[in-house]
């Protein structure tokens, strides 16, 4: 039964993830904003705002058992950055070798990427040394946690300011095709552009919580602790299915919108998130939070080496793959 409701949960994701980067392409174009705004935040946000319920939820409203909540809290809020620096752009990979090769190039806008991935290095960097501040220290771990949130929206505001020089750049959002709300003979303008972006982002929602249920069942018969199924499980029953809009975008040689809306989704949950974990959760090293952050910073400090180095080809995303890899049997075997 578990295993049927995995295979209609990915249809219904699979379908509301085209529904969903088709309205997404046609607003970008409307709105004439780059694509690294369509990807980094329109997508990433739209996508991550579902999976960022969950550890709000369980850390929120535990009242009953407050260390379980506060272990899938945890598990949550650093899972998501671990498997999307790691097994998603992996996964992604993977697909893009399929029509280019494992030695052909990426081409993302360079400039958007990088600004991505710095502002996710400097964000989640804070949220790792505030794991070693006392959770008694409250006046420290509240100065880190609004200096997360600040920082976030400095980033959205730096964002769409470079939007209007990369749009005269040619790096401006273009829609590939027809919206399919046109297919049903209704007319292209905002209110029906929202209204599919709001149904496929719906539909996804459902699919992801179908899949949870599948997901979960699974995990409880193979009795694993709160800690690591949150880690290990719910990223990829909530936060993978979604990033299968990166596939489709980079099997359509849309680059800047795939890694945008990885590498956008990252900064996201890099910085929102673990501030919330550090206000109201104990924040503490313990083994297995401590190897998924460094994990994560390793993934993406790596990124951005092979990024000034040059091109950017599927082969050097096989090292993600590995770090999840590695993170993942470290776990499951301890």
């Amino acid at each position: 039964m578990s295993f049927g409701l995995l295979i209609v949960a990915l249809i219904v994701i699979l379908i509301a993830a085209e529904i969903f980067t088709n309205a997404l392409e046609h607003l970008g174009e409307r709105l004439k904003i780059s694509e690294g705004v369509t990807g980094s935040i329109f997508a990433a946000v739209g996508t991550a705002m579902p999976e960022a319920m969950v550890p709000i939820v369980a850390v929120l409203s535990s009242a009953d058992n407050p260390k379980l909540g506060e272990e899938v809290g945890v598990g949550a809020i650093l899972g998501a950055p671990l498997m999307l620096s790691t097994l998603t752009l992996f996964l992604m990979a993977i697909f893009a070798a399929q029509k280019r090769g494992w030695q052909g190039s990426f081409t993302p806008e360079k400039v958007g990427l990088q600004r991505d991935l710095n502002w996710f290095l400097l964000a989640f960097g804070i949220s790792v040394a505030a794991i070693f501040i006392p959770h008694t220290n409250q006046l420290m771990r509240g100065t880190i946690a609004i200096t997360l949130v600040l920082c976030y929206f400095v980033y959205i505001m730096v964002t769409i300011r470079a939007s209007a020089k990369l749009v005269e750049d040619g790096h401006g959002t273009e829609a590939d095709g027809q919206m399919f709300m046109q297919r049903l003979k209704l007319p292209v303008n905002l209110f029906t552009i929202l209204l599919q972006v709001g149904i496929g982002l719906s539909l996804i929602v459902v699919g992801a919580k179908m899949f949870v249920v599948g997901v979960e069942d699974i995990s409880h018969a193979w009795g694993i602790s709160a800690l690591v199924l949150s880690l290990l499980i719910i990223p990829v029953a909530t936060e993978l299915p979604e990033k299968i809009n990166s596939i489709i975008w980079i099997r359509r040689n849309r680059d800047t919108l795939a890694f945008g809306n990885i590498t956008g989704a990252m900064v996201f949950q890099g910085s929102l998130l673990p501030a919330l974990g550090i206000m109201l959760t104990p924040w503490e090293p313990r083994f297995e939070v401590v190897l998924g952050m460094v994990l994560t910073l390793v993934a993406t400090s790596y990124l951005v080496l092979m990024l000034r180095r040059g091109t950017l080809r599927p082969i050097h995303l096989v090292f993600n793959g590995v770090c999840y890899a590695a993170y993942f049997i470290t776990l499951t075997r301890g």
